[in-house]
């Protein structure tokens, strides 16, 4: 959207900050009863954040019983949009979980499946080398089988999101990157080229949530970092990498040991920025003092197949409707103790 710079834009209904899965399919949702923006710092597409890339998982299979909860409508509103756009988003697999028989989060994912009648197999070790003998299962391991499970083609995916989002009307505002954020009735958001009035915010800026709630006085506990590393800066993430291959090699053994079958050596090398919470759920909630600003964050890992679902969420608490699930696992009150909060 040309424009002179420093131009006040009025005539949204809600903006949205941050262009990735999260934020695109809350835009994808509200735009179709709201005049809606989705702005992103960078020039789409990017590979900075958090949904790029080939794949993505997809699985019905949680050891927390809301998740595969969710994931029945995901799997519904995934193929919607794949009919919707006349694309293939969605590859069915299967898939394996291995882990110890003793380990509760194991079995409750096992339960959790077998209580909401998801397709499903489990093997103990005798049985999944029977099965599939060209894998080394360590004897003291056994073995779920997601028949549900598969990928999705995640740059694809996000692309079409964003295709129908604009054909529905919505504006994409890439390469702005936010200076100020003032609350009020109105929100006015301010970027490096233009001014945002709008009756609602949500902000689903991926590593770059606790940057943009400085702001807002308001810092959430995230720690931004790879799968299992050290905290991150999202805007050093590729000197970051550059310098740790920790994770390759890992996947490579792993690979040695288990699959002899396979060459261990990637093909192809992407990273990912993790933003995690404390507990591995999102953060989904008001801000505490401004009810018209929306936050999404902390998908730590997990939450690209649920974004259909988390846009419909956000979108239902920007409108101020009763949103479709239960959300106390996801309000960030649960952070009490260490929410740092500068109201």
């Amino acid at each position: 959207m040309a424009a002179e710079s420093n131009a006040v834009y009025s005539n949204f209904d809600t903006i949205v900050l941050g262009a990735g899965i999260q934020g695109s399919f809350t835009a994808y949702h509200l735009c179709k009863n709201s005049k809606t923006v989705l702005i992103d710092q960078f020039t789409l597409p990017h590979s900075r954040g958090s949904s790029h890339g080939q794949t993505r998982v997809i699985r019905k299979s949680y050891f927390k019983d809301y998740y595969t909860q969710m994931m029945t409508e995901c799997y519904q509103l995934w193929k919607e949009l794949e009919v919707e756009a006349n694309v293939e988003l969605f590859r069915q697999t299967g898939m394996l979980v291995l882990g110890k028989e003793g380990n509760p989060e194991f079995q409750t994912m096992k339960s959790t499946l077998v209580e909401n009648e998801i397709s499903m197999e489990s093997f103990t070790s005798e049985e999944f080398s029977r099965r599939f003998p060209a894998v080394n299962l360590p004897e003291e391991l056994s073995a779920i089988f997601d028949k549900s499970a598969g990928i999705l083609y995640a740059d694809r995916a996000l692309k079409t999101v964003q295709d129908l989002f604009q054909r529905f009307g919505g504006t994409i505002c890439d390469g702005e990157k936010v200076v100020d954020i003032q609350p009020g009735s109105l929100v006015t958001v301010t970027t490096t080229a233009r001014i945002y009035r709008a009756k609602s915010l949500v902000i689903t800026a991926g590593p770059w949530t606790n940057k943009l709630l400085n702001h807002l006085r308001l810092q959430l506990p995230l720690k931004v970092c790879y799968h299992s590393g050290s905290d991150a800066d999202p805007d050093e993430r590729d000197i970051m990498f550059q310098d740790s291959l920790e994770d390759v090699n890992l996947l490579s053994n792993f690979l040695s040991r288990e699959f002899p079958g396979l060459d261990p050596k990637p093909a192809i090398i992407e990273s990912c920025m993790y933003t995690m919470t404390p507990d591995q759920d999102f953060i989904l909630d008001h801000h505490p003092e401004h009810n018209n600003i929306i936050i999404g964050a902390g998908f730590s890992g997990h939450g690209f197949k649920l974004a259909p679902v988390v846009g419909k969420v956000l979108c239902e608490l920007s409108a101020g409707k009763e949103p479709s699930y239960d959300l106390s696992p996801f309000k960030m009150c649960r952070f009490q103790s260490n929410l740092k909060s500068l109201l």
